[in-house]
């Protein structure tokens, strides 16, 4: 390990140790468990999940057997919580985490068309308004009450016409009985190999802020938390493999074929050879530089020195995912893309306990 970074982006679930003394987690749309293992990492307790998508799911279940495990609608499990049902450690949670379904707010694809409309998720499961799952997650939180609740989302909702809904997530958040904060992070300044942007809110529970609040102004009080991150950049080349799928020929290959050394992505060299800026989707990695984002989509990086797609051992690495995760026949391109990078999260995380839980 890199003396440099708090936790290592190449590690295995077989050589980790979880420690479970910051405090019990449940965490909400769990996909494969980006965000959980970056709270293990950090020495908490993760005692649950809930998750729409079976297969992704099934991954979970795989790797983190949790305690409880909810494969449901998050609408379903805020009614069981409304009613009592769910169980008494749930009501009692130092963290509840939740990276609501952010593609109505990215910076890429139809975004605001999309805002207010129902979408099916591509494996089929009930349709959902997405941009009001984060207000479903608020919902849960201000039924169970957690000491602290931790969210993350795409950089997007920062931009442009997403403001009222930064302002609405605020306001219910303080209804629900938190002070809410959000800070912008980059990946690559956390340790990771990535350039990931995403907007992460850290929320403390009123009642509880009494001992950290600072006054900063006449009007603005806020319990002090440090989310400054410089660890030094990782490159590439750590850990090139140069094994993923060939480009073999079409128009992709023609395109990397007339690539400069400075472009970004596929679109430079189509718009070189065809005046048109389209192929935005297919990124370079360049050895000396951590990566592009990682998206879900198979294919989205290529190596600048081979025409070959990112392998999935390169994915692991760019996402800070373990070695040995048993994607059980998933595309890891899609889970990781999909998750949280866990040392993003336990970087978090970590602040969260040394700057708040462990003064309570």
């Amino acid at each position: 390990m890199n003396m440099n970074h708090r936790y290592p982006y190449r590690w295995t679930l077989a050589d980790a140790v979880f420690t479970k003394d910051k405090g019990r987690v449940f965490s909400c749309f769990a996909c494969g468990g980006g965000s959980t293992m970056g709270y293990k990492l950090a020495g908490y307790d993760v005692i649950g999940d809930n998750e729409i998508d079976e297969r992704m799911n099934r991954v979970y279940v795989a790797n983190h057997s949790p305690r409880y495990n909810y494969l449901c609608d998050i609408r379903e499990l805020v009614a069981k919580a409304e009613s009592g049902e769910l169980p008494e450690d749930l009501y009692h949670l130092d963290v509840l985490d939740g990276s609501p379904p952010c593609s109505s707010f990215s910076t890429a694809g139809t975004r605001d068309d999309d805002w207010g409309k129902e979408k099916h998720f591509r494996e089929g499961q009930v349709a959902q308004v997405l941009d009001t799952l984060f207000f479903d997650f608020i919902a849960l939180a201000k039924v169970l009450r957690p000491k602290v609740v931790v969210a993350e989302n795409v950089k997007g909702l920062m931009m442009g016409a997403a403001w009222p809904y930064m302002r609405r997530i605020y306001a219910e958040l303080e209804e629900a009985g938190y002070i809410p904060q959000h800070w912008l992070l980059n990946g690559a300044d956390m340790g990771i190999p990535q350039s990931r942007e995403r907007v992460f809110f850290c929320c403390l529970r009123k009642d509880l802020a009494g001992p950290f609040l600072q006054r900063r102004s006449l009007f603005d009080e806020l319990p002090a938390i440090d989310m400054e991150f410089n660890e030094p950049p990782i490159p590439c080349s750590e850990f090139l493999d140069y094994k993923g799928r060939e480009i073999a020929g079409g128009k992709l290959r023609l395109l990397w074929d007339n690539r400069k050394e400075g472009d970004w992505s596929q679109a430079q060299a189509n718009e070189r050879l065809d005046g048109k800026r389209s192929n935005f989707g297919q990124a370079y990695i360049y050895p000396d530089k951590p990566s592009p984002t990682l998206t879900a989509k198979e294919g989205n990086l290529i190596l600048f020195e081979k025409p070959v797609y990112a392998s999935s051992g390169e994915v692991c690495c760019i996402s800070s995912f373990p070695s040995d995760y048993n994607f059980l026949g998933e595309r890891p391109w899609y889970i990781c893309g999909m998750s949280v990078p866990p040392v993003m999260m336990a970087q978090v995380s970590t602040r969260v306990y040394d700057c708040w839980l462990s003064k309570i």
